[in-house]
Protein backbone atom coordinates (compact mmCIF):
# COMPACT_ATOMS: atom_id res chain seq x y z
CA UNK A 1 0.00 0.00 0.00
CA UNK A 2 1.33 3.41 -0.92
CA UNK A 3 1.94 6.15 1.59
CA UNK A 4 -1.03 8.22 0.28
CA UNK A 5 -3.41 5.23 0.49
CA UNK A 6 -2.24 4.50 4.04
CA UNK A 7 -2.85 8.13 5.07
CA UNK A 8 -6.29 8.03 3.44
CA UNK A 9 -7.25 4.89 5.39
CA UNK A 10 -5.88 6.39 8.63
CA UNK A 11 -7.88 9.58 8.08
CA UNK A 12 -11.07 7.61 7.39
CA UNK A 13 -10.52 5.57 10.56
CA UNK A 14 -10.34 8.77 12.65
CA UNK A 15 -13.69 10.21 11.44
CA UNK A 16 -15.79 8.84 14.35
CA UNK A 17 -13.37 10.30 16.92
CA UNK A 18 -13.19 13.57 15.00
CA UNK A 19 -16.98 13.79 14.87
CA UNK A 20 -17.31 13.17 18.61
CA UNK A 21 -14.75 15.88 19.33
CA UNK A 22 -16.44 18.24 16.86
CA UNK A 23 -19.82 17.76 18.57
CA UNK A 24 -18.23 18.49 21.95
CA UNK A 25 -16.78 21.72 20.53
CA UNK A 26 -19.72 22.97 18.49
CA UNK A 27 -22.73 21.47 20.28
CA UNK A 28 -24.45 20.83 16.95
CA UNK A 29 -24.42 17.81 14.66
CA UNK A 30 -24.56 19.88 11.47
CA UNK A 31 -21.80 22.21 12.60
CA UNK A 32 -19.78 19.19 13.75
CA UNK A 33 -20.05 17.58 10.31
CA UNK A 34 -18.86 20.79 8.69
CA UNK A 35 -15.99 21.01 11.15
CA UNK A 36 -14.94 17.40 10.46
CA UNK A 37 -15.04 18.02 6.73
CA UNK A 38 -12.99 21.22 7.08
CA UNK A 39 -10.47 19.40 9.29
CA UNK A 40 -10.08 16.54 6.81
CA UNK A 41 -9.68 18.95 3.90
CA UNK A 42 -6.98 20.89 5.76
CA UNK A 43 -5.23 17.69 6.81
CA UNK A 44 -5.27 16.34 3.26
CA UNK A 45 -3.95 19.62 1.88
CA UNK A 46 -1.15 19.65 4.46
CA UNK A 47 -0.38 15.93 4.46
CA UNK A 48 3.22 16.66 3.48
CA UNK A 49 3.74 18.42 6.81
CA UNK A 50 2.60 15.37 8.80
CA UNK A 51 5.62 13.60 10.22
CA UNK A 52 5.47 9.85 9.60
CA UNK A 53 5.30 7.97 12.89
CA UNK A 54 3.85 10.87 14.88
CA UNK A 55 0.38 10.84 16.46
CA UNK A 56 -2.15 11.32 13.63
CA UNK A 57 -5.10 11.70 16.01
CA UNK A 58 -3.35 14.49 17.97
CA UNK A 59 -2.44 16.23 14.70
CA UNK A 60 -6.04 16.05 13.44
CA UNK A 61 -7.49 17.20 16.78
CA UNK A 62 -5.10 20.17 16.77
CA UNK A 63 -6.21 21.10 13.26
CA UNK A 64 -9.88 20.78 14.30
CA UNK A 65 -9.42 22.81 17.48
CA UNK A 66 -7.59 25.61 15.64
CA UNK A 67 -10.22 25.61 12.88
CA UNK A 68 -13.06 25.76 15.40
CA UNK A 69 -11.59 28.67 17.36
CA UNK A 70 -10.73 30.57 14.17
CA UNK A 71 -14.33 30.18 12.99
CA UNK A 72 -15.60 31.16 16.47
CA UNK A 73 -13.53 34.37 16.54
CA UNK A 74 -14.62 35.21 13.00
CA UNK A 75 -18.30 34.61 13.82
CA UNK A 76 -18.10 36.98 16.80
CA UNK A 77 -17.09 39.80 14.45
CA UNK A 78 -19.83 39.06 11.91
CA UNK A 79 -23.40 40.31 11.99
CA UNK A 80 -26.37 38.14 11.04
CA UNK A 81 -28.27 39.98 8.34
CA UNK A 82 -30.66 37.45 6.81
CA UNK A 83 -33.14 40.03 5.52
CA UNK A 84 -30.53 42.59 4.40
CA UNK A 85 -31.75 45.19 6.87
CA UNK A 86 -28.30 45.95 8.35
CA UNK A 87 -26.72 46.17 4.90
CA UNK A 88 -29.41 48.61 3.77
CA UNK A 89 -28.46 50.95 6.62
CA UNK A 90 -24.82 51.04 5.55
CA UNK A 91 -24.33 54.17 3.54
CA UNK A 92 -21.19 55.77 2.27
CA UNK A 93 -21.72 59.43 1.63
CA UNK A 94 -19.60 61.14 -1.01
CA UNK A 95 -16.52 62.79 0.43
CA UNK A 96 -16.55 65.78 -1.91
CA UNK A 97 -19.33 67.62 -0.12
CA UNK A 98 -17.59 67.31 3.24
CA UNK A 99 -14.42 68.84 1.83
CA UNK A 100 -16.36 71.70 0.30
CA UNK A 101 -18.27 72.33 3.52
CA UNK A 102 -15.02 72.32 5.47
CA UNK A 103 -13.41 74.79 3.06
CA UNK A 104 -16.44 77.09 3.35
CA UNK A 105 -16.30 76.76 7.12
CA UNK A 106 -12.61 77.71 7.22
CA UNK A 107 -13.23 80.77 5.03
CA UNK A 108 -16.10 81.86 7.27
CA UNK A 109 -14.01 81.28 10.40
CA UNK A 110 -11.29 83.53 8.96
CA UNK A 111 -13.84 86.35 8.58
CA UNK A 112 -14.58 86.44 12.32
CA UNK A 113 -12.86 88.99 14.52
CA UNK A 114 -9.77 87.58 16.24
CA UNK A 115 -11.48 87.81 19.67
CA UNK A 116 -14.54 85.89 18.49
CA UNK A 117 -12.48 83.29 16.60
CA UNK A 118 -10.23 82.72 19.62
CA UNK A 119 -13.16 82.32 22.04
CA UNK A 120 -15.03 80.03 19.65
CA UNK A 121 -12.04 77.77 19.05
CA UNK A 122 -11.23 77.57 22.77
CA UNK A 123 -14.81 76.63 23.69
CA UNK A 124 -16.01 74.70 20.64
CA UNK A 125 -12.98 73.01 19.17
CA UNK A 126 -10.58 72.74 22.10
CA UNK A 127 -13.19 71.84 24.70
CA UNK A 128 -12.26 74.37 27.36
CA UNK A 129 -14.90 75.53 29.82
CA UNK A 130 -16.03 79.15 29.69
CA UNK A 131 -14.10 79.78 32.91
CA UNK A 132 -10.89 78.29 31.47
CA UNK A 133 -11.30 80.24 28.23
CA UNK A 134 -11.87 83.47 30.20
CA UNK A 135 -8.66 82.86 32.11
CA UNK A 136 -6.73 82.16 28.89
CA UNK A 137 -8.17 85.29 27.19
CA UNK A 138 -7.72 87.45 30.27
CA UNK A 139 -11.35 88.61 30.37
CA UNK A 140 -14.61 87.96 32.21
CA UNK A 141 -16.62 84.75 31.71
CA UNK A 142 -19.57 86.81 30.41
CA UNK A 143 -17.33 88.36 27.77
CA UNK A 144 -16.27 84.92 26.53
CA UNK A 145 -19.89 83.75 26.41
CA UNK A 146 -20.86 86.84 24.45
CA UNK A 147 -17.97 86.40 21.99
CA UNK A 148 -18.84 82.74 21.42
CA UNK A 149 -22.52 83.52 20.89
CA UNK A 150 -21.77 86.33 18.44
CA UNK A 151 -19.20 84.17 16.64
CA UNK A 152 -21.68 81.32 16.22
CA UNK A 153 -24.38 83.66 14.97
CA UNK A 154 -21.95 85.27 12.51
CA UNK A 155 -20.69 81.89 11.26
CA UNK A 156 -24.22 80.66 10.61
CA UNK A 157 -24.97 83.94 8.81
CA UNK A 158 -21.81 83.68 6.66
CA UNK A 159 -22.53 80.06 5.85
CA UNK A 160 -26.26 80.67 5.30
CA UNK A 161 -27.26 77.84 7.64
CA UNK A 162 -29.61 77.56 10.57
CA UNK A 163 -27.51 74.98 12.42
CA UNK A 164 -24.79 72.33 12.24
CA UNK A 165 -27.24 69.71 10.94
CA UNK A 166 -27.27 71.53 7.60
CA UNK A 167 -23.61 70.68 7.02
CA UNK A 168 -24.54 67.21 5.89
CA UNK A 169 -23.56 63.72 7.05
CA UNK A 170 -19.91 64.57 7.70
CA UNK A 171 -20.74 66.70 10.73
CA UNK A 172 -21.53 64.21 13.45
CA UNK A 173 -22.74 65.20 16.91
CA UNK A 174 -19.68 65.65 19.07
CA UNK A 175 -17.43 66.64 16.16
CA UNK A 176 -15.47 69.90 16.26
CA UNK A 177 -17.72 71.57 13.67
CA UNK A 178 -20.82 70.59 15.59
CA UNK A 179 -19.26 71.72 18.86
CA UNK A 180 -18.36 75.09 17.39
CA UNK A 181 -21.88 75.74 16.19
CA UNK A 182 -23.74 74.31 19.21
CA UNK A 183 -23.40 74.62 22.95
CA UNK A 184 -22.46 71.07 24.00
Amino acid sequence: MTEIAALKNALLAEIPSLRAFAISLSGSGDRADDLVQETLMKAWAAHASFAEGSNLRAWLFTIMRNTYFSQYRKARREVQDTDGEAAARLVSHPEQQGHLDLADFHRALEQLSPDQREALILIGASGFSYEEAAEICGCAVGTVKSRVNRARQRLMQLLAVDGADEFGPDVAPGSASSAILHDN
